[in-house]
């Protein structure tokens, strides 16, 4: 039944109940007084929960400072978090959750799960918010379960390569006859990326090409762009699939660059310092990461850097987050909440929040505003990031990533950085096993033989 048929049959009921007091043989006794209606009086204040560095926080106070000064608006409060983990650490230590707060697709599981949220399309609908003109179908789908958007799209985080352009020059690679990306390419070949990588590892000034994450979400967009699968299955994943044979395809011509000690960062330089620090030192060619990489590199100004997409090994692909913005499931007023968030979503107030370099934005006309692309400023090619959406994934809604990662942190790290020949098949095969107890416990613990009881002399 749904919420709608469910609140007319509600209706129904107690006019039947009511007719029937009022017929029932009971006229010799006075009528009781009609009680007075009474009216939900509106929340003295909304709560509006935020998440990021001072300066995007800067940014949503400003946003919120224009909503509040208008008489007619009910005030909003800021919540305010350094970290979407922190929020949620928050809110499970018993933290209220916040009227309207910014949430990551990562944590949409847990959201659902324990009932924080309510769905706001049809709120946002009936306010005139432009879905499928303004958004992107890969962040509309990010959020949408139950045939429901469940939050509202708001930031998108497409990971890309950031690359020194003084350490990879593709003129003066071009001028030796190397295989490099044309000047106006909106792409490049995984040999070309691999090409870059060895022109930029100087050992005589001790710099080294690339480095990549061995995590599941570094190496993730090497497996699907060499036409593998990360997740046996996209939506309810019992295992990874790193031992399929296309997945294993895709990594053996992935490894032979990152396992190359002359070209990327060894454990003992990323003990010493991270491969961020590295990059801004001038030391690292390239380094893969999303917008949020950019107000950091920009700290260094005699740091010359660009961005390029995810290099192809046979088609586009990268990974990412969709960030958004929530309504709580107990807000005292989910009419003014929705009121608020339309306000929030405006393309003056995201383009405010975007202005401050760490946000990519989800509504497609900020992102191809100057709010965003920033003509003039470092990297160059911010548009990059913008096409860098059609070939972004998500990973499926569970919420063990985290202990997944931990779970084949040891393997993965063996994977990349282990000397000598690499066993592919029993190590892709071992990564694999190792994931199954956390994406399905249920299935280990069935397969477990019971131990045998001692036998009594």
């Amino acid at each position: 039944m749904s919420v709608r048929r469910g609140l007319l049959a509600c209706v129904a009921v107690a006019a039947v109940l009511t007719t029937a007091a009022c017929t029932s043989d009971s006229s010799s006794e006075p009528s009781p007084p009609t009680p007075t209606p009474t009216t939900t009086a509106p929340p003295e204040q909304l709560t509006f929960g935020v998440v990021g560095p001072r300066d995007v926080q800067r940014a949503f106070r400003a946003t919120v400072d224009a909503w509040n000064l208008d008489p007619d608006h009910i005030d909003v409060e800021i919540q305010s978090w350094p970290t979407q983990a922190a929020m949620r650490s928050a809110i499970e230590a018993g933290a209220s959750v916040p009227d309207v707060f910014m949430s990551s697709r990562r944590d949409l599981a847990w959201l659902l799960e324990n009932s924080y949220t309510q769905p706001v399309d049809e709120l946002l609908d009936d306010r005139g918010v432009q879905f499928g003109d303004t958004y992107s179908r890969e962040a509309l789908e990010a959020f949408s379960t139950a045939d429901h958007l469940q939050c509202m799209p708001y930031g998108v985080t497409p990971t890309v390569i950031y690359y020194n352009k003084r350490l990879v020059n593709f003129d003066r690679m071009r001028a030796r006859g190397l295989d490099v990306p044309d000047e106006d390419a909106t792409s490049w070949s995984f040999d070309q990326f691999a090409t870059a990588a060895e022109f930029a590892s100087r050992p005589a000034r001790g710099s080294k090409g690339v480095h990549i994450d061995p995590t599941i979400e570094g190496l993730s967009p090497f497996i699907q762009s060499g036409g593998g699968t990360v997740f046996d299955d996209p939506d309810q994943p019992k295992s990874l699939s790193f031992s399929s044979d296309s997945s294993k395809g895709a990594l053996e011509r992935t490894l032979e660059l990152l396992r190359n000690p002359q070209v990327t960062l060894d454990e003992s330089q990323l003990d010493e310092r991270s491969a961020v620090a590295w990059f801004q030192r001038g030391k690292l060619g390239m380094i893969a990461g999303d917008r949020s990489l950019t107000p950091i590199l920009r700290q260094k100004s005699n740091l010359d850097f660009d961005v390029m997409p995810m290099p192809r090994l046979d088609s586009s692909a990268t990974v990412g987050d969709v960030t958004s913005l929530c309504m709580s499931a107990q807000t005292a007023s989910t009419s003014l909440a929705a009121d608020f968030m339309v306000h929030e979503i405006s393309a003056d107030w995201v383009g405010l929040v975007a202005s401050t370099g760490y946000l990519q934005p989800a509504n497609v006309e900020v992102a191809l505003s100057d709010d965003f692309l920033e003509p003039g400023r470092k990297p160059e090619h911010a548009a990059f990031f913008n096409t860098s959406v059609r070939s972004m994934s998500v990973p499926p809604l569970i919420d063990t990533l985290p202990e997944l990662e931990d779970a084949v942190a040891p393997s993965l790290e063996q994977l990349v950085y282990g000397v000598g020949v690499l066993d592919l098949d029993t190590l892709t095969t071992q990564i694999d096993d190792e994931s199954k107890p956390v994406l399905d416990p249920e299935s280990v613990s069935d397969s477990a033989s019971p131990s045998e009881s001692p036998s009594s002399e």
